[in-house]
This record gives structure tokens, C-alpha cells and sequence, in this order.
């Protein structure tokens, strides 16, 4: 079941002392954040507006928040995560996922045993990696990939997964690859 709100960016440190502040935008577009309106904290309760923005680098922004004038009170503001009603985005493009959709879903092989539930989507700078939380034992990785998951059944809660060789999927797998039986 997808979350209600949904992670868009996170305030960064001040720059300077009119009260600007660094915005790591995680939207497809960054400088689409600044125009989204209903921008809160994770909780919902503490409203934004972003009245000007400039690109840094990458997904780094500069950016004025409405109310904040000095560099005092974009301090606050540090670390401070921005999220958005789902209902307020857009649906994905074919073939495109928001993270928030895909936690919770559960995790089959092709032959319909349960591997568990995706805990988070993980990306180190290489693509996105699904943390699969099973019943019971150690978290799994896994690739985002077509050829690692080929089914995801966002309907019907879950996806299907056909894990690489070098990853173990259950601690009798995990057994047999140390050594031990």
C-alpha cells in the first residue's frame, strides 16, 4: 500500500547569512521541487515554501524558504526532511516506480515461495538495490533490474523475483555456502 507522504528532499546546511540554505533534491527533475506546493517535514505538521532556487551541482540546491531571513533560522532548518502527499505527484511513467509504492510489497521467486517484504530501495550511486526483509534471518539485496525482478505487481502487493546465483536467499543456502550442512 503506498505511504500517504512521500520523501522529495532533505535542507541541507546555510549558505551565507541571508538565510539561504542547501536542498538535496531526490525528484527526477531538481528543480522541480521548488515548485511543488504542500512541501512539509516528514510528519506533515510544518509547512515550506520554496520562493527561489538555483542549481548547485546535480541534485544540490540553493534555495530561500518563505519566513527565513537569516542565517539563524535556516540553521533550524538543517537535516530537516520535505516530503509531499502522494497524491499530489504524478503517476509513474511506464516502467517507473516511486519507492514509496514498492515498500511492503512482497517478495516471491517464480515458483511462488515468499522470500519476505521490501524494507527500503537502496541506491549507492550504481542503481537501485531492493532490501528485501525475509521472515526471519539476515536482510537480502537484491538488484533492481528487469532481469532480477520481471514481475512487479503493484495491484496485487507483490513482485517476482529471480535472484543472481551469488545471492542467498534462505539460511539452508547460507549453510551450504559456508561450509557447514
Amino acid at each position: 500500500m503506498p505511504q500517504k507522504r512521500i520523501l522529495v528532499g532533505i535542507f541541507g546546511a546555510p549558505h551565507g547569512v541571508r538565510g539561504e540554505l542547501r536542498l538535496k533534491s531526490y525528484t527526477a527533475d531538481p528543480m522541480t521541487i521548488a515548485s511543488y506546493d504542500g512541501l512539509t517535514d516528514e510528519t506533515g505538521t510544518r509547512a515550506f515554501k520554496i520562493v527561489a532556487a538555483r542549481p548547485v551541482k546535480d541534485d544540490l540546491l540553493v534555495v530561500r524558504v518563505a519566513g527565513v531571513a537569516d542565517r539563524t533560522a535556516a540553521e533550524k532548518l538543517t537535516n530537516v526532511a520535505l516530503s509531499v502527499e502522494r497524491d499530489s505527484l504524478p503517476p509513474a511513467e511506464e516502467d517507473e516506480f516511486y519507492h514509496a509504492d514498492l515498500l511492503g510489497l512482497r517478495v516471491e521467486t517464480q515458483d511462488g515461495a515468499v522470500l519476505g517484504t521490501i524494507a527500503t530501495v537502496l541506491n549507492f550511486g550504481a542503481g537501485d538495490i531492493l532490501d528485501v526483509r525475509p521472515p526471519a534471518g539476515e536482510n537480502i539485496l537484491l538488484p533492481f533490474t528487469r532481469a532480477v525482478v520481471p514481475v512487479i505487481d503493484l495491484a496485487g502487493g507483490r513482485v517476482v523475483v529471480t535472484p543472481p546465483a551469488e545471492v542467498v536467499v534462505n539460511e539452508e543456502d547460507a549453510a551450504q555456502d559456508s561450509g557447514e550442512a
